[in-house]
């Protein structure tokens, strides 16, 4: 399954330059394309990024989410054909708000790690109060504040507090039952115009999740600084509303989990992707290993063995670190 990351901001939040130090510093290993969405005639975000990568498509003359949603698709859909690629940044217009975005790629059978809002610190109060610019933070789980370099450690705290007081408020809800589409979210700092590395990680593509169903000796360690991952079997005889009760008590130090289960009431095996407060199934056929998910977070070991005691079909085993 390809892996997405949806990128948006007000205009002028410094998007592009973001994202292509942020892309050239964590994924060089990575066969990656990016997606820009123009709004105006000149394309020159999308010159600056095609020197950069293998591949962008960029769409003119509009805004990727209302009037090009059908060439969105076809354009998404050629890439994936002709380039193959790992990863897929979309970049959206500044004037443009990011969830039709999530639930196109979505609709392609894309897997969304995150919807990153870049916000500018130094001029948030300037545009703070733009329709546009409160649903970008509140249709984002990942927020990002960014030219951090240009305003004092007090103006950021600010810019922090202002960034979550519109996240509250504005934070997108299903219109059918009235819950949070996202019930976790982050607010981290851009270093140099890179966004940490921590974002990223767990974005596992299938077949390293399947590897680590086998590797029963290198599945439970730390990453760096208090990034955690921990690996969970599932006993046999469970139900597809057992591993969903769990995915509702996500606590928030937990923002990633990814999985593949096999339930009595589902014919195939479901490949899970949880971030950030959503998650999604895809059906994987032919797999006949043990059910497994991994919980990725920040200082996350008390907070699995919680789930764990709660759900007794969990079982947390004791391995030891990968050398």
């Amino acid at each position: 399954m390809i892996q997405s990351f949806v990128i948006t901001g007000f205009l002028g939040v410094g998007k592009t330059t973001m994202l292509t130090n942020t892309v050239k510093e964590h994924f060089s290993d990575k066969k990656v394309a990016i997606i820009v969405n123009e709004f105006g005639d000149i394309g020159i975000d999308g010159n600056i990024l095609s020197n950069v990568y293998s591949e962008v498509l960029e769409i003119s003359e509009g805004c990727i989410c209302c009037q090009l949603a059908e060439e969105f698709e076809s354009g998404v859909i050629e890439i994936m054909n002709k380039y193959n690629p790992e990863i897929i940044f979309v970049e959206t217009s500044g004037a443009s708000e990011p969830f039709p975005i999530f639930l196109s790629l979505q609709n392609l059978g894309i897997s969304v790690e995150g919807v990153i809002c870049v916000v500018d610190a130094k001029n948030l109060d300037s545009y703070k109060d733009n329709s546009t610019a409160k649903y970008q933070i509140g249709g984002s789980n990942i927020i990002i504040l960014n030219k951090t370099d240009l305003v004092s450690e007090l103006e950021l705290e600010h810019a922090r507090k202002e960034v979550i007081e519109i996240k509250e408020k504005f934070n997108i809800k299903n219109n059918l039952t009235g819950k949070m589409i996202f019930t976790n979210y982050v607010v981290d700092n851009a270093q140099q115009g890179v966004v940490k590395k921590d974002i990223f990680n767990g974005v596992f593509k299938t077949e390293e999740i399947i590897g680590l169903a086998k590797d029963y000796n290198h599945l439970d360690h730390t990453t760096e600084d208090s990034i955690t991952q921990k690996v969970v079997y599932l006993k046999e005889n469970i139900n597809f509303n057992d591993i969903d009760e769990v995915l509702q008590n996500i606590p928030k130090s937990i923002y990633r989990v990814k999985g593949i289960v096999r339930t009595l009431d589902v014919p195939n095996p479901l490949v899970i992707n949880y971030s950030f407060g959503n998650v999604s199934y895809d059906e994987l056929e032919g797999y006949s290993e043990k059910s497994i998910l991994i919980f990725i977070g920040e200082s996350i070991d008390d907070d699995v063995l919680l789930l764990t005691e709660k759900f007794e079909f969990m079982n947390l085993p004791k391995f030891r670190l990968a050398k």
